[in-house]
């Protein structure tokens, strides 16, 4: 009996697997080719990602720069479905050649301090492959997702996240995996970067606007006082690079409302800041500012 299931992964992994085989020069142009055909014709997400470039950078830029940035954002991610089925093939001797680290320091000062430790991430560059870089450090790294509701992408992307040594921990009721985890001294990777319903965040600033950012993370930090180290993967040519910033200080008084507010803006800083840096590698068509403040309490009729 014919398990369709199975038969659809097989296909999309021989795919994937098929662009992992063309050469990295060639890839990157085409991938290039493909950003810029899908900017063309994906008139849904072209449209969130001008909208969200403009509410960000509209006084800072013109439309022509805009356009161009929003462009480009395309073939970032274009690039990203090149990129996955290239490290189908990747082997672990070959990391020094295709990815380097900064910050180390910070990584390994983090942790010393025997809490396990709390990675802030985002969808910029190309984040499916930070499994690398927790291999590259030779530490037991976990990560938070979301599961995919198309099964046989989501089992890909399963295979590729855990494919060097990285464990997943669903989001859904993650909080007693993630504390065990962080006892056992291990890192945990959360992004930060998307939109939540109002009952699972709180309004802070984000590029100018108030967005409803998770509040997990800051709960996890005010609770264990794990520390929280930003890490990002952005490329750089055909390469990468991780970035481990500089540990985020918690914020921690007697007011544990304000105090997740405060370290959940703090945390939208340091990503709207390699944002900045990175604008073309970020996920922009994505609707960030979705839930609106107003959301957060419910008119009595």
């Amino acid at each position: 009996m014919f398990n369709l299931q199975e038969i659809t992964y097989k296909v999309i992994a021989g795919l994937f697997k098929l662009l992992g085989l063309i050469p990295r020069k060639t890839a990157f142009k085409l991938g290039n080719f493909i950003g810029r055909i899908l900017f063309l014709f994906d008139k849904k997400h072209r449209k969130i990602a001008l909208n969200n470039l403009t509410r960000s950078f509209g006084r800072e830029k013109g439309s022509y720069e805009i356009k161009a940035l929003a462009r480009s954002v395309f073939k970032n991610f274009s690039q990203i479905l090149f990129e996955i089925g290239w490290s189908f093939r990747l082997n672990s001797k070959d990391f020094n050649k295709h990815f380097c680290i900064n910050g180390l320091s910070n990584f390994k000062a983090a942790f010393e301090k025997g809490k396990g430790v709390l990675f802030l991430t985002a969808h910029i560059g190309n984040w499916e492959l930070l499994p690398v870089i927790g291999a590259m450090t030779g530490r037991n790294i976990n990560i938070v997702f979301r599961p995919l509701d198309f099964l046989p992408l989501d089992t890909i992307f399963i295979n590729t996240r855990t494919r060097f040594g990285a464990k997943l921990i669903p989001a859904r009721h993650s909080m007693r995996k993630i504390l065990s985890s962080l006892k056992k001294g291990e890192g945990v990777v959360i992004l930060l970067d998307q939109n939540v319903d109002w009952y699972e965040g709180v309004f802070v600033d984000f590029f100018g606007a108030r967005a409803c950012t998770n509040k997990g993370l800051a709960l996890l930090a005010l609770k264990t006082e794990a520390p929280v180290i930003p890490v990002f993967l952005v490329r750089e040519g055909l390469g990468f690079k991780a970035k481990f910033c500089r540990e985020v200080p918690l914020i921690k008084t007697e007011d544990k409302t304000k105090d997740i507010e405060a370290n959940t803006q703090q945390y939208n800083r340091v990503i709207e800041s390699i944002i900045r840096q990175y604008p073309d590698q970020w996920f922009w068509v994505h609707q960030r500012w979705k839930t609106k403040p107003y959301c957060q309490w419910p008119r009595k009729i």
